[in-house]
């Protein structure tokens, strides 16, 4: 009997089998296909359920996706742009297990709730930050879903001073701004001739000016938009985690310096913002939360 996680990120798929939680040795992972993402993926799962029989398999995707219909139409990924049913293709690969999917940032918050730095809070806000923004909230314990499942965007909340295109079709977005993808973007346009998210880290950590400024507008955008949803939901708790997160003093800095200059209401004097312990993996052991319960 076997459980599976699987996350359908900006970048690539990640998955693993599940027992309590994910060992970082136990995941594999692919870039995007060429061609049919699904095919990609398929092939993914299978090496990874090593001919098993497969009990209950949890997807974390990026969004939007429609949690109901098991459907996803990430922007990140052009094929999938009008519509997957990613739900009906796993069940048709596994026709024996409970299949269960959720939008990457609700399952971050189930893996900080379930064993990370949430786990005391019973309101808290999760974001990851790679080449996508993923982001989920808790709510008395519970992640928050929202009508369709994709409660907790916070990339696509909108920061004043930005207007830079987003793949959503708006302006603005967080995540046209602040993603790793967004800042690579910037970067490049200022004359920085790397070519990954890893590489714009190491430049910043060298001390290359564009780099540290790309990090610089990407923290001091995250950290209005976060100061702006903890006034909205009346948390206390803010979890950041993913790639990015690693960035150091020339990320925090200023997402620091923004929290603290755009959070006024009394309220949120006690607002922490903290880095996961997670590291990369908080949006695939969220899908592996998600399949043990569905598992039971």
């Amino acid at each position: 009997m076997t459980v599976l996680a699987l996350e359908v990120g900006a970048a690539g798929f990640a998955a693993g089998q599940v027992d309590d939680d994910i060992g970082s040795d136990a995941i594999r992972r692919i870039p995007l296909p060429d061609s049919e993402p699904w095919e990609g993926c398929r092939d993914l799962l299978l090496e990874v359920a090593a001919g098993t029989e497969v009990t209950a398999l949890g997807i974390a995707c990026a969004g939007p996706i429609d949690m109901a219909a098991g459907v996803v139409a990430s922007v990140e990924i052009p094929q999938w742009r009008t519509g997957f049913a990613i739900a009906e293709a796993a069940r048709k690969l596994f026709p024996t297990a409970a299949v269960s999917m959720a939008l990457d940032g609700v399952c971050l918050a189930l893996a900080e709730r379930s064993f990370g730095g949430a786990q005391d809070a019973m309101d808290s806000l999760a974001i990851s930050l790679s080449d996508h923004i993923a982001g989920g909230v808790t709510v008395g314990g519970f992640a928050v879903v929202g009508r369709t499942g994709n409660a907790g965007s916070i990339a696509h909340m909108l920061v004043p001073g930005f207007d830079e295109p987003c793949e959503c079709g708006g302006r603005g977005c967080v995540e046209a701004v602040a993603s790793g993808a967004a800042i690579r973007r910037w970067a490049r346009g200022q004359g920085w001739s790397g070519d990954s998210l890893s590489a714009l880290l190491a430049s910043a950590r060298e001390g290359d000016d564009i780099a540290l400024a790309a990090l610089g507008r990407a923290g001091t955008t995250l950290g209005k938009a976060i100061s702006s949803a903890a006034a909205l939901l009346d948390i206390d708790l803010v979890i950041v985690g993913g790639s990015m997160a690693s960035a150091g003093p020339a990320l925090w800095k200023p997402l620091g310096e923004a929290v603290a200059g755009s959070s006024r209401p009394g309220y949120l004097a006690g607002l922490r913002v903290l880095p996961s312990q997670l590291g990369d993996l908080g949006v695939l052991a969220g899908a592996g939360v998600l399949a043990l319960l569905a598992s039971k």
